[in-house]
């Protein structure tokens, strides 16, 4: 069993893994949405709800994601420098 062969049962097969998960409404949760897709996904949380989301809310979720350190599943550097001293 290999992430390769889950991936090619799923609905999203051959659409790259999300990058930043938005969700709407103040919820913190993802519902089981891309639950396998958007395991190194980033999550935004905004208390506008859907009809409400607009370009600028667009452009704060994305001001946010820019900011974030991407690791994948692994750690950050400074935790690893903390666990040396």
């Amino acid at each position: 069993m290999t992430d390769e062969l889950v991936s090619q049962y799923l609905y999203t097969v051959g659409v790259p893994d999300p990058d930043l998960i938005i969700r709407t409404s103040g919820e913190l949760r993802v519902s089981n949405f891309l639950i396998w897709q958007g395991a190194y996904a980033e999550l935004y949380s905004t208390p506008a709800y859907w009809p409400d989301f607009d370009k600028e809310e667009y452009r704060r979720a994305l001001e946010t994601f820019a900011h974030r350190e991407r690791r994948y599943g692994g750690i950050s550097e400074a935790v690893v420098s903390k666990s040396h001293d």
